[in-house]
């Protein structure tokens, strides 16, 4: 049996609650040098990151990987974009998928899988504001009564 170590790098927790995620993948990203030991050091920000598809190709755009310390002059710049590896056909599926009205990708985590760093992308759709309250009453609702079962 092949067991597939994952280490979680960071996870996108406000993606949860601004979109309703339809469909995930897992993608590779193409990293430099310095960015690649940033990563191992957990320097990354995917908060306010999203996936575009310009000329074919998967992009990442505004994900922040801090300078790594030792770096000199060999940092790169933290918000470049970045391009993702995935299958030419689930980049054109996609691609169809966008074209419509209010559709959009979004990171949700970027983790270690052996020693290829992975990114798992949500086909999503955005949440309105009285979803999101929805959301938070269920929540609520829910933990309440968790703590009435445990007091019993």
């Amino acid at each position: 049996m092949n067991k597939c170590i994952l280490k979680t790098i960071a996870k996108n927790k406000k993606a949860f609650y601004d979109y309703y995620i339809l469909e995930d993948f897992e993608a590779g990203i193409e990293l430099l040098g310095t960015e690649v030991k940033s990563l191992r050091r957990g320097k990354v920000n995917i908060k306010d990151a999203w996936c575009s598809i310009f000329d074919g190709e998967l992009l990442i755009k505004q994900m922040h990987i801090s300078p790594y310390e030792q770096g000199n002059i060999f940092n790169h710049d933290p918000v470049r974009p970045r391009r993702l590896l995935a299958h030419k056909r689930e980049i054109l599926r996609l691609f169809g998928i966008i074209k419509q009205k209010g559709y959009s990708l979004i990171p949700i985590s970027i983790y270690l899988k052996k020693s290829l760093f992975k990114i798992q992308v949500g086909l999503c759709k955005g949440k309105k504001l009285y979803d999101k309250r929805k959301d938070i009453a269920e929540k609520s609702a829910k933990r309440d009564i968790e703590r009435a079962l445990k007091e019993r």
